[in-house]
């Protein structure tokens, strides 16, 4: 497997020749400070992208989490939440959903109570209320898929691309799926290539590199997506419903996702099982009650005895507390958890580049 090329709608680039200028204009407004960046007393960590689409945000973002808190750090997320059904500042709790919140900011409250997580679409308001909190306060705030909103400044701006679609390789919108011009890469600090293959060889890196041209100062890493232990989302059903959390060579998987790329999730679930069917909706999908038909009925339709539904964290955040998820299914109901791993022998150095930039810029340095 090698990176390619993206594929790029040459009838369209016309219109992002105009996209462009008006990207550039914005960007050039923020270097002339015509429009103002401002920067906060805590450690702020920008995990976004140059394009549109699922390079991995999330996980990275939780990759994060798990780093600071090993450390000891009171760790914040902020992000606009996408899709929710709110408006300005909600601090996510014990009570919150993915309408509230959106889905992603609803999967990290749920796997790490602990962290202070919030949305705001305006997202120096967000900062503000955050630094407000106490008992403890907070000791860093990771911005997730905030890399073009430039109103805040951040410290250290983390900027992802995917393997499969290189942001040298690719266009603007709508030719393409950058949201401005590569160069705009300048304003990192670290760059991370993700959904790499876990046997990523030295020449395909070296070909990487060249091909990114990134300038001197930037850190460049490679990062690869695994997958842990099957999860029910509803454990007592799956009880008493019997099914491992290991799938079997003979079970049929109806596999249910709302994710920009299920590929990567189709490839593992196909090492697993032949008998694999996809449902596949747009990515952040607002599932409704037809949906939840369609569903139940492409896995009455399955054949074999037994059958299970696999989806994403993602999903899970929107089907949890779904009104009319069928209660046939709940106990059929796994999620695949995503683990990130970083390659070449160079987690050690990411993990401390994070820690010394938190540490330096905490607080009371």
């Amino acid at each position: 497997m090698t990176a390619g090329k993206a594929n790029v709608h040459i009838a369209l680039l016309p219109l992002s020749c105009l996209y462009g200028l008006g990207v550039r204009l914005r960007n050039k407004l923020f270097d002339w400070r015509w429009l103002q960046s401002r920067s906060f007393p805590v450690p702020v960590i920008c995990i976004g992208n140059l394009a549109v689409g699922g390079t991995g945000k999330t996980p990275h973002t939780e990759y994060l989490i798990r780093l600071l808190q090993g450390e000891g750090c009171q760790v914040a997320t902020l992000s606009r939440g996408y899709k929710r059904k709110t408006k300005g500042y909600v601090l996510a709790d014990a009570r919150s959903d993915a309408r509230q919140v959106g889905d992603e900011p609803f999967q990290m409250k749920t796997k790490f109570p602990d962290v202070r997580v919030a949305v705001d679409e305006r997202r120096c308001r967000g900062i503000e209320h955050l630094l407000q909190l106490d008992a403890p306060p907070v000791d860093v705030i990771l911005l997730d898929d905030a890399f073009q909103h430039r109103y805040v400044q951040a410290g250290l701006n983390i900027v992802l691309t995917d393997y499969h679609r290189l942001f040298c390789d690719d266009a603007l919108l709508p030719a393409g799926r950058l949201r401005e011009p590569a160069s705009g890469i300048c304003r990192s600090q670290i760059v991370v290539v993700t959904k790499c293959p876990s046997d990523l060889s030295e020449a395909a890196c070296e070909a990487i590199v060249r091909r990114l041209r990134l300038p001197a100062r930037l850190q460049l890493y490679f990062s690869s997506l695994g997958y842990g232990e099957l999860m029910p989302l509803f454990p007592q059903q799956a009880e008493a419903d019997g099914l491992k959390s290991v799938i079997q060579r003979e079970e049929h998987v109806l596999v249910v996702t709302g994710i920009a790329s299920p590929d990567l999730l189709m490839q593992e679930v196909e090492t697993r099982t032949s008998h694999v069917r996809l449902l596949k909706f747009g990515d952040h999908h607002d599932f409704s009650q037809k949906d939840m038909q369609m569903i139940r009925k492409a896995f009455q339709e399955m054949g074999g005895a037994n059958r299970r539904v696999l989806t994403t964290e993602k999903d899970a955040a929107r089907l949890r507390n779904h009104p009319f998820l069928p209660g046939e299914l709940k106990g059929k109901l796994y999620v695949l958890p995503i683990e990130i791993k970083i390659l070449r022998n160079q987690q050690k150095l990411f993990n401390q580049n994070i820690i010394d930039y938190v540490k330096s810029h905490s607080r009371n340095s």
